[in-house]
Formats: structure tokens, sequence, C-alpha cells
């Protein structure tokens, strides 16, 4: 698939290693020889087993749960390989962890979205591939360049395929006034209506529904977000769309499953028919519910992998 004359190389941490060797057989690769483990104090060790000098590396890891874990490695990994003579490493980040640390909320806050910003590209990275940053500001706490793909490449064709374009009997319904922006652009792709939840957020993880703006009564109804951690959020939204709308159904669709906490119960109790989740965090164990419909996202990271190394733009991806 690839010409170009120099070595391109795909590594993976610990965190999806599924999602990197699906990306890998798309690509024809197979996963470089790397051994990530740790040390008897939980110290992270990594052995690079064969050489990447002036190689085109991909170093697949999303920094979901355990998260410090996860992003230790990948820096680790970053910092072998930069010592190893890499040509450029490009860090793969299907799911940036710390992305809601982006601003100072009350005195004192940390922006731990900038200093993990600064983490790898101090470790040696020269470039970030990511997906739905949960801010897109991220992109400007980086000195690096930095592709965030959308999650709609993968989520709209699946509802193009499976429930059509432009009913009159659904409805895209954003779950908080921060995510209208992205479900905008969701409904004008799947040509359905808007509605909006207005909700205040009582404290960290909680949320209460306060209104419904728009109409929802006698609709099918689906959610879109970008992750979805506690479920609180989506499964609050859920109830109020068939108490308060009278929604027929609710579905829901998002880009990462965090799903930590009480999230799987919640889900298991919820007015919620169906969850589509991209697999950007693994959706394994206790995740593995009949209301979670998993899709895959490496076509899409394969497609950008490869017109990375083939110096083409890859603007096209961007939903």
């Amino acid at each position: 698939m690839i010409s170009h004359g120099k070595n391109i190389k795909i590594f993976s941490g610990n965190s999806h290693k599924e999602l990197a060797q699906q990306v890998a057989s798309l690509l024809g690769l197979s996963l470089g020889d790397c051994v990530v483990s740790t040390f008897s104090d939980g110290e992270i060790a990594v052995s690079l087993n064969e050489t990447v000098r002036g190689s085109d590396v991909f170093v697949i890891q999303s920094t979901c749960s355990p998260v410090n874990n996860n992003l230790m490695e990948l820096l680790i990994m970053i910092d072998a390989l930069k010592r190893a003579s890499a040509g450029r490493i490009t860090a793969v980040i299907p799911y940036f962890g710390y992305a809601r640390q982006d601003r100072k909320a009350k005195a004192r806050d940390p922006i731990s979205a900038k200093l993990v910003a600064d983490l790898i590209a101090a470790a040696g990275a020269d470039r970030v591939l990511t997906m739905d940053l949960h801010a897109p500001q991220i992109q400007g706490f980086f000195n690096i360049p930095v592709d965030n793909l959308s999650g709609s490449a993968v989520l709209v064709p699946y509802f193009c395929e499976t429930l059509g374009v432009g009913r009159d009997d659904y409805v895209v319904v954003s779950p908080d006034l921060g995510s209208v922006g992205r479900t905008r652009k969701f409904a004008e792709k799947l040509d359905l209506p808007l509605a909006i939840i207005d909700k205040r957020r009582q404290k960290a993880n909680v949320s209460e529904v306060m209104n419904i703006i728009g109409d929802v009564s006698g609709k099918h109804a689906l959610l879109v977000d970008d992750m979805i951690d506690t479920a609180g959020t989506l499964t609050n939204a859920a109830g109020a769309l068939v108490e308060k709308g009278g929604a027929v159904s609710v579905m829901a669709c998002a880009t990462h499953g965090v799903l930590s906490g009480p999230a799987i119960d919640r889900l298991s109790k919820s007015a919620l028919e169906e969850v589509v989740l991209l697999d950007t965090v693994p959706i394994t164990g206790e995740k593995k519910i009949d209301k979670i419909h998993p899709l895959s996202v490496a076509s899409v990271f394969s497609e950008a992998i490869a017109r990375i190394y083939e110096e083409v733009s890859i603007s096209p991806l961007f939903w």
C-alpha cells in the first residue's frame, strides 16, 4: 500500500493493542517489536527490539484508564524512539486524557491539558494525531502539529445506513449547551432537526436537567456527545427526553466511551435503548453490555497515518 522511500513502523503501548493491530493490518504492516512492562517497583520499562533509525514511527496509545500509567508509557516510548534515532515520531492518541482540564475554572486550578501537551513535545514527539479533543483549542497548547480527527467520520455513515437521512420522526439532541456546535454539524449531515438539553451542573460529575429546547414529542431522539464518562449527563438527559419531552425512544452516540465509576450501572437502568461508541477506548469486560454497540476507528486512523506518511493532505478526513 505504501511505497514511500522511508520505512514506516507502527508501535503500540498497552492501552489498546487490539486497535493498534487493526490499524497496522489495514496498512499491510505488523506491529513493531516492542515490550512495554513494569519493574518490580512499578516504573515503566520499554524495550525496542528492532531498529528504528531514520524510520517514520507512529506510536498508538490512548491515555485512558489507568491514565497515568498509559501516559507514562507513551512518554517513555517516545523518548526511547527519539534516542534510537527515529526519523519522525507521531504520537497517535485516539483518546487524549486530561483534555477536560483545559482552563482555570476557579482560582489556583492547574491547566493539566497544557502540561500534558508540553510533556509529549518534550519527550520528543514531532506531531500528534488524535480524535475529538474535548476542547478543540487544545491544539493550540502544542508547539508541534496536531491533527484532530472527527468521530463523525465513523458515526455519520453508520447512522445514514441504519436510520437513513432526512427522516421526520427523528431528532438529534445535544445533551448540554457546550456540545451544540458538534451536534448541529451532526444533525446537518443527517438532515435532521436539532434539540438542546439545558442543564445546570451542581458539582463535578453531577448534573441536573433543567429544560428541553426544541420539539422532541412523538419522535425518536438521538443524543450526540464527545465522551461518556460517568454517564450522569447522558442518562439524565435521556430520562428528561422521555418524561418531560415525550420522546418515543432515546438512543445515544459518543466518540469516547470512558465509562468510569457508576456509568455501566446507570446506562443499564436508563431509558436509553442503544449507545453507539467508537473504540478509541477499549470496550472490554463489564463494559460489554447489550446496550453498547461499538464501532471501530481503525480505518480512519490508518487512512490518516498513510496520508501523513505520504506527505499528502489529511483534510478530507476532517468532517
